[in-house]
């Protein structure tokens, strides 16, 4: 009698495959993997590749799935209060980064340069997932605009950090790297004078006549 359904170890075939795109992801970014490097990590044939995954970019989006749920780990962000919080957000972003669950993360900012779709990745997994949901949380006033600040400081250090690797940011404590730049987070998402009009670009002063 034949047997129907999934051969056995096909599960573990996909896995195995997409281990070696984060693996390749997180070394030489979008633009630098290939499906054939890809295959010879996972000890496949190409085709295997394109059979599970369409193309490069649908093992790139698989490959890629963010290993940190923000609602799990928002909570102990907030809960201390305002005080400190920029630091604590550093503190967290270099921890997911530089973790071995932060591997995928890694392939996306390698990725963002040469790749619109991992730019999009990045936007909306930073300004909308996370730091939108904590300024919406702490009710802030425009708290997309608060949160695209916030973002532009992180991914700005995820590039230097990790894509550029520029000293002695590269190399410094995750300490050391928060003390830096949480004041300028802390000021982005709870300062009322970082979003008023008149500390916008291209916002006019008003003539008294």
């Amino acid at each position: 009698m034949t047997r129907t359904g999934r051969r056995p170890g096909a599960g573990g075939t996909r896995e195995k495959i997409l281990a070696a795109a984060r693996f390749h992801f997180s070394k030489a970014g979008y633009e630098g993997a290939t499906i054939r490097d890809i295959a010879g990590e996972a000890g496949v044939d190409p085709a295997l590749v394109l059979h599970y995954f369409g193309s490069k970019e649908g093992i790139f989006v698989a490959a890629v799935e963010f290993p940190i749920d923000p609602a799990e780990v928002l909570p102990g962000l907030l809960a201390p209060g305002l005080e400190g919080l920029g630091e604590r957000l550093v503190r967290f972003f270099l921890g997911a980064w530089d973790s071995p669950a932060g591997s995928p993360l890694l392939g996306l900012i390698r990725s963002v340069v040469g790749n619109e779709r991992a730019a999009a990745l990045v936007r909306d997994f930073v300004s909308r997932e996370v730091l939108g949901r904590i300024a919406e949380a702490l009710e802030l006033d425009q708290p997309q605009l608060r949160a695209s600040l916030a973002a532009s400081q992180l991914i700005g250090l995820a590039m230097l950090r990790y894509v550029v690797k520029l000293e002695p940011l590269a190399a410094a404590e995750p300490d050391k790297v928060a003390a830096w730049l949480g004041p300028t987070l802390q000021r982005y998402l709870t300062d009322p004078d970082a979003t008023a009009p008149s500390h916008l670009p291209g916002a006019s002063s008003t003539q008294t006549l």
